[in-house]
Parts: C-alpha cells; sequence; structure tokens
C-alpha cells in the first residue's frame, strides 16, 4: 500500500457493509425493469469505496456503471439484482449483487499494478426480461478483457451450461358472449389455450431430451358465465443452442397456431425479449476460479443431478458470445431447496449465505487478480489464504485510487 491510499475498511465493517447491502435486496425485491431502489442502493454502495458511478447506464433506468483506476485492460463485475414475481430473491440475485461489488471492491489496490480499469456493470433484467443483451447492443460490454460473476445454488458447480432461451407473449382474442343463453355468439379464447397447450403436450412426444417447453396462462377469463374474449400466457422454448432454438420455437407456436384456428380466435405470439445464447465459457479464467474455490473449501463433486441449476438459461451467455466470461455456481449446501422456490429465497439471508458472499467476492476478485497478473508478468496471485486476501487486501502491493 502506497503512503497516499487512505486505509480500507477493517474485515468487521467490510463484510458487515455487504451483508448489509444483500440482506436490503432480499428485503426489498423488484422485478424486471422496476428494480430502482436496488440500482440506487448498488450505486451508493460502490460510490462509498470510490468508484466513479454512472445511473441510468446508457439511457436504461435501472442500469448502473461504476469504474475504479484508469489501466488500459478493463474487468467486469456483472452485478444483477432483479427478482422473481411472488417468490422474490428465490434464485439469490441479492447474493450475486453483494458477491460482483465485493471482489470489485477487494480488488482495487491491484488496479495500478494489474493496468486494470475495474468496472462494475448492474444490470437490470436477468429473469426474462434480456437486460444484458440491451446492454450488450448498447456497448455496455465493449473492450472487457474478462466478464465475471458467481450465482448461488444448491450446489457448487464450476461452470454454467444453460439452454438457450426464447420468451414469448401469448395472447388469444376472441369474443365474449353469456356461457349460458348465448354460447354460440362466443368465441371462446380459453378454450384456445386449453387446445395449444394440449398439443404441447403431445409435441414433447418428439422432442429430443435435450429441451424444454413450458409456461403459465396469466390471464384465463373473468367469470364462469362469461365466454373468455381474451386470454394472455408467457411461454418459454429451450434448445441447447440458438441454432436448435429456432427451428423448436417455430414447432411451439404452431400449436399456439392450432388453438386459434380450431376456436376462430387470434393468436399474437411476440417475443418479450432477445433469445438468450448458450454459454461460451473462458477455459483459463475457468481453471483459475475452480482451483482457488477448491483451496478455500469447496468442492465439486454433489451428484451431478444436483448439479443442474448450471442449466438455467442466463442473458450472460450473449455476453459470452462477445468477451471473455465465466459464471459458476456456488453452493449453499441446500439440496434439495434450489432456486425459483420459496424455500431458496429464505437460505439467501443468513450464515450459509453469508458465507456464500464473502467466498464467491473472494473467489472472483482472486480470479480476475490472477488471470490479468498471467497475462501482464505482473506476477503470481497471492500465496495467502482466500479469506486473509479478501478481509486485507493491503497484504497484496497495489496503486492508489482510482
Amino acid at each position: 500500500m502506497t503512503a497516499e491510499q487512505p486505509a480500507l475498511p477493517s474485515a468487521s465493517d467490510y463484510l458487515t457493509r455487504l451483508v448489509e447491502y444483500s440482506e436490503t435486496l432480499h428485503a426489498h425485491p423488484e422485478t424486471a425493469w422496476e428494480e430502482h431502489r436496488a440500482a440506487r442502493w448498488t450505486a451508493e454502495l460502490l460510490g462509498e469505496f470510490g468508484f466513479r458511478v454512472t445511473t441510468e447506464y446508457l439511457g436504461f433506468p435501472t442500469a448502473v456503471h461504476a469504474s475504479y483506476g484508469s489501466g488500459s485492460r478493463r474487468v467486469g463485475f456483472i452485478v444483477e439484482y432483479d427478482a422473481l414475481p411472488g417468490v422474490g430473491h428465490a434464485c439469490g440475485h441479492n447474493l450475486i449483487a453483494a458477491m460482483s461489488a465485493g471482489a470489485a471492491i477487494a480488488l482495487r489496490p491491484w488496479a495500478q499494478a494489474l493496468d486494470l480499469r475495474i468496472d462494475v456493470i448492474g444490470t437490470p433484467a436477468e429473469e426474462g426480461g434480456g437486460g444484458k443483451i440491451e446492454l450488450l447492443d448498447a456497448g455496455a460490454f465493449k473492450d472487457l478483457g474478462l466478464a465475471l460473476m458467481a450465482h448461488p445454488g444448491p450446489v457448487d458447480a464450476p461452470r454454467a451450461e444453460p439452454y438457450a432461451v426464447a420468451h414469448d407473449h401469448v395472447r388469444f382474442t376472441g369474443h365474449t358472449a353469456h356461457a349460458a343463453a348465448y354460447p354460440h355468439e362466443g368465441r371462446n379464447a380459453n378454450d384456445a389455450f386449453v387446445i395449444s397447450q394440449v398439443a404441447i403436450g403431445l409435441l414433447r412426444q418428439q422432442l429430443p431430451p435435450t429441451t424444454r417447453v413450458h409456461g403459465i396462462q396469466t390471464i384465463g377469463g373473468e367469470a364462469p358465465n362469461v365466454i373468455p374474449g381474451a386470454t394472455e400466457g408467457r411461454w418459454y422454448t429451450r434448445a441447447e443452442t440458438l441454432a436448435e432454438l429456432e427451428p423448436l420455437r417455430r414447432r411451439v407456436k404452431q400449436c399456439f397456431e392450432a388453438g386459434a384456428l380450431a376456436t376462430d380466435t387470434t393468436l399474437d405470439f411476440t417475443p418479450e425479449s432477445q433469445p438468450y445464447s448458450e454459454f461460451r465459457t473462458d477455459e483459463r479464467a475457468s481453471e483459475i476460479y475452480t482451483r482457488h474455490a477448491l483451496a478455500l473449501g469447496r468442492r465439486f463433486d454433489a451428484p451431478v443431478k444436483h448439479q443442474t441449476m448450471n442449466r438455467a438459461s442466463t442473458d450472460l451467455g450473449n455476453v459470452s458470445q462477445c468477451v471473455p466470461a465465466i459464471h459458476p455456481y456456488i453452493g449453499l449446501d441446500c439440496f434439495p431447496v434450489s432456486n425459483h422456490q420459496p424455500e431458496f429465497a429464505a437460505v439467501c439471508i443468513g450464515e450459509a449465505a453469508n458465507r456464500v458472499l464473502a467466498d464467491g467476492a473472494t473467489l472472483l476478485a482472486r480470479t480476475a487478480h490472477e488471470y490479468f497478473a498471467q497475462a501482464s508478468d505482473a506476477g503470481p496471485a497471492g500465496t495467502g489464504s482466500a479469506e486473509e486476501d479478501f478481509s486485507r487486501p493491503e497484504r497484496q502491493s497495489g496503486g492508489g485510487r482510482g
């Protein structure tokens, strides 16, 4: 540490602040594109630690960008903070946000030595909205040398292997009528949905086992004695790759078209976002992360069927097609409780969650440090424990405040 560099917070103060941030997000869940408080709290946290912060980044009201240092190379830590309707932070995005922010904060003392600019990108709408794809198209990830985030799950898994996915909004428009007195005057939009779902159920017999087709009906009618004139739903179609996804999506759409044809209703089948891509893992960064995770005591020997959260689709897949990236899963040791269950939201705060937060932030910071140290011949990563490096980053040489 140079004489000019201000003293860092103590380990207890530092970890306490990250836990406070995570638990605040958890207590106030906001869904896709509505993460106004989460974005503000993220900006405030990073501003406290000397980052240059931009809110409403690239014109997106709930996106945040923060940077530290002025090096010629860029590392990006990806923050997610949207929650799920009805079950809150049942995917643990509060922990994703805290791990990424914590890793960026921990890496600050090495920014000058590694010729780095440390970027934190707060990304809205991962849960079906494709926020990262919108940001990617706007140039948010341009020139990153590495993008990193870690995702909580029931157990550790070293890499993401997600399905490509299309998210579609379905609407049938028919004609209302009195169900007893004038049923022949109606065109039943709810029947259209029933026929479509039966067709999809039959289609599944001919689909490869590496595909997924699922969804919900969100509007089904108003009263039993009113033939529904409009129904709506949301449908997800998944395949191994984008190339395999589009022909599958066409077949799913034909099932909905069959429902419309049979009931004499009108179908609107419209994408909710751009499709999410399969993931391209940067193997060198993945090896570094896995090695440090094992040294820290993380384990990757859970049964494969327990690790399948790593098949969940993510819009970071699209980013990974353009810049080097990793997306490991870090376990809360809670199987069979798993993501998108209310019980999983409950374990995303508390003792196990705090350990995941500390480990995840440490491992992302150490991975980035070694990745760029190797590339610049700046020397190997520190030899102390990851916990020591996280709580006392001044043990490593570094530059002043960015």
